[in-house]
């Protein structure tokens, strides 16, 4: 089956977990899965991420959860154990090396486990006008643990409106640094000032088919023991669409 020939929605994906084990990447103050067989990793325990979402503004209706494994560089090497499932929801578009995060998730699934992804797709969020990623950029991020000034500036200066439903009508709006060149400047003042530290951007931008193209070549190559089950489409006026990997049998 081809990828986008059939819609799935995120709470699809979450049933396939059922109660089996699952760890998700990046809840933040708002996990997709909840239950007693689900662990959480994140870049900063419960209180930290509470403080920070008060920070940014962003609302939280649940109670968030304990994290159970805390790396400030969302390291998957510091957990010991393995889980039927990994889950991410908008997490995997922030991995500065992409071939480094999928071998860390092959690592802890069992061998008949599966990654479940939610992710963005770029044509109906505000990554719309920036290209899609391909092969040679995953390659090339390689041993990467921060962004590139290219990400930043793309994030911060080539970014448009996030409404999903103005994308789908054919209303894209005009990138930031269409209105403010400036925009430019400041990302680069960022990326400069920011001392190799991490800035929290997009690194990469998908649609369901080149997520399944990327994916398959990094697969085929050898360079990832993760195999595409399945890409769905993204549904209608929505800006995400749900993929399932398969660890490969030994």
């Amino acid at each position: 089956m081809d990828a986008g020939s059939t819609e799935f929605h995120r709470n699809d994906l979450t049933a396939l977990v059922g109660r089996k084990s699952a760890l998700e990447i990046g809840p933040f103050t708002n996990p997709t899965l909840r239950g007693p067989n689900v662990r959480y990793l994140d870049v900063l325990d419960k209180q930290g991420l509470i403080k920070r979402a008060d920070a940014v503004g962003y609302p939280y209706s649940t109670a968030p959860v304990d994290i159970d494994y805390v790396s400030s560089t969302g390291d998957l090497g510091i957990v010991a154990k393995t889980f039927d499932f990994c889950l991410s929801s908008h997490c995997i578009e922030h991995q500065p090396d992409l071939i480094h995060h999928l071998r860390q998730v092959e690592r802890i699934l069992v061998p008949t486990g599966r990654y479940l992804l939610i992710v963005p797709d770029k044509r109906y969020c505000f990554d719309h006008f920036i290209p899609e990623s391909s092969i040679a950029d995953f390659i090339n991020a390689r041993g990467n643990s921060v962004h590139s000034v290219k990400s930043v500036i793309e994030h911060r200066a080539l970014i448009t409106h996030n409404d999903a439903a103005r994308h789908w009508a054919g209303d894209h709006g005009l990138p930031v640094y269409r209105q403010n060149i400036a925009a430019v400047s400041v990302a680069m003042s960022e990326y400069d000032n920011s001392g190799g530290a991490y800035v929290d951007v997009h690194a990469w931008q998908f649609t369901p088919q080149s997520f399944r193209d990327g994916i398959e070549a990094l697969s085929n190559l050898g360079l990832i023991g993760l195999d595409v089950e399945q890409v769905y489409a993204t549904p209608h006026n929505n800006f995400e669409f749900c993929a399932i990997l398969k660890r490969r049998q030994a």
